[in-house]
């Protein structure tokens, strides 16, 4: 039997920096990742390789929805045969995770899984934004079975106080704990409140509140030059993620809000440059991104 815990958390939360903490506090137990992104190329399973854990990456789409269910199922009971201690699912952070019981409720499947619950990471910064503003976060919410605020260096006691009214008008039972750059203590995950199931149809559609777009980028930007094309925009993104090469050299490009990140990536992707940027319905993104690349005519050769 392979316990499965589902990790979600929206777009920014830190979910791969919580991923990385989680996989050596469970270091004693045979582990195997399935990490899911919404856009077509892989930015979170490229920076997990290093961890040195069995890893599956099921891209372009949400794992819960009907058009990567099969996929996601394929790649589940693919993991089932090595018998893993603990399977994590790393769920995109545009999911709606709603039907993840009915899904590995399916007996004639999934009988050698034992689910474990869902941790929903928090962006503690981010949280009343994105919770305003796309539908997803309340679903993540109402499956969750333990929350974990994170970011709280970024925050007062106040906001902190906020949040924790929000969750509990979702979740009540459900305990809070706080922290920052994804750090867990292991006796946490012994609190976590499974619920009842949800009445969710197993099949999902898309959500279609959501846009994403990607930009392929020119070869050798500067790098100033293209944290000032992003600060023309990032504001009205939920996020903005990719691997670029730059004159200084190649940087992982991580915008979260208004905050623009650029960390050395000394390591080389095999996928070409390129930055997804995603957001919902009501941001004027699109029409941002091309006044910035009016400004910017060669930061960018295509725009998709």
């Amino acid at each position: 039997m392979s316990r499965l815990i589902l990790i979600t958390g929206f777009l920014g939360a830190g979910k791969t920096t919580f991923l990385k903490e989680l996989i050596k506090v469970l270091a004693d137990s045979k582990l195997h990742l399935i990490i899911n992104e919404f856009g077509k190329e892989g930015v979170d399973g490229e920076l997990l390789r290093e961890v040195g854990t069995v890893l599956d990456e099921i891209n372009n789409g949400s794992i819960f929805c009907s058009c990567r269910l099969d996929k996601f199922e394929e790649v589940l009971q693919s993991a089932l045969i090595q018998q893993p201690d603990i399977i994590v699912v790393e769920a995109s952070g545009l999911s709606n995770p709603l039907n993840v019981k009915k899904i590995l409720g399916q007996k004639d499947k999934f009988s050698e899984v034992e689910y474990e619950g869902s941790i929903c990471i928090i962006d503690g910064k981010q949280f009343h934004k994105v919770y305003e503003t796309a539908s997803v976060v309340k679903k993540q919410l109402a499956v969750s079975d333990l929350f974990l605020i994170n970011k709280t260096d970024l925050i007062s006691k106040e906001q902190t106080k906020e949040i924790e009214k929000v969750l509990n008008s979702h979740r009540p039972d459900v305990p809070i704990y706080y922290t920052t750059f994804g750090k867990i203590q292991k006796e946490w995950l012994t609190t976590m409140k499974k619920q009842e199931d949800i009445q969710e149809d197993l099949f999902q559609s898309m959500d279609i509140t959501l846009r994403k777009y990607t930009l392929y980028l020119s070869e050798q930007v500067d790098l100033y030059s293209l944290q000032k094309f992003l600060e023309m925009f990032i504001e009205n993104t939920y996020r903005v993620k990719g691997f670029v090469n730059t004159n200084q050299g190649r940087y992982l490009i991580n915008c979260v809000g208004n905050m623009f990140e650029a960390q050395p990536y000394l390591k080389v992707p095999t996928q070409e440059d390129y930055l997804v940027v995603l957001s919902g319905v009501g941001l004027p993104t699109k029409k941002e991104i091309k006044k910035a690349m009016e400004w910017y005519p060669h930061m960018v050769k295509d725009f998709l």
